[in-house]
């Protein structure tokens, strides 16, 4: 076995994805980094080199429907959201029991945000 292989940091891998009213939870085997970004009204967030199944699902936002969608996208993973309003969303991690908890807790930006 290469010295350099039981040194290396094992690939982020997203293990489960749980949706309930105005959150959605992602656990990981270690800890993840994601950017985030606003594209035509949709918010995505990027695991850089990550691995997992790709899902999809539905949760409710004050009544309103909101989808979401894990796909892979080149070497990358992207959780797609998607509702009928523009969203944001407030993440929370923490380690629990030896895995990583991603908690994102979405809601709808107001109308006048960024307008000046």
């Amino acid at each position: 076995m290469l010295l350099g292989r039981l040194f290396e940091t094992p690939p982020l891998y997203i293990e489960e994805a749980q949706a309930s009213e105005r959150t959605l939870q992602l656990w990981f085997n270690r800890e993840p980094q994601a950017s985030a970004e606003h594209l035509d009204g949709a918010l995505i967030y990027r695991f850089a080199d990550a691995y997992g199944r790709e899902r999809a699902g539905r949760l409710v936002l004050d009544g309103v429907p909101v989808s979401w969608r894990i796909r892979r996208d080149g070497r990358d993973l992207r959780l797609l959201l998607l509702a009928s309003r523009p969203l944001y969303g407030d993440w929370q991690l923490n380690k629990e029991d030896g895995r990583w908890r991603l908690q994102l807790t979405l809601q709808f930006l107001s109308p006048d945000v960024g307008q000046e």
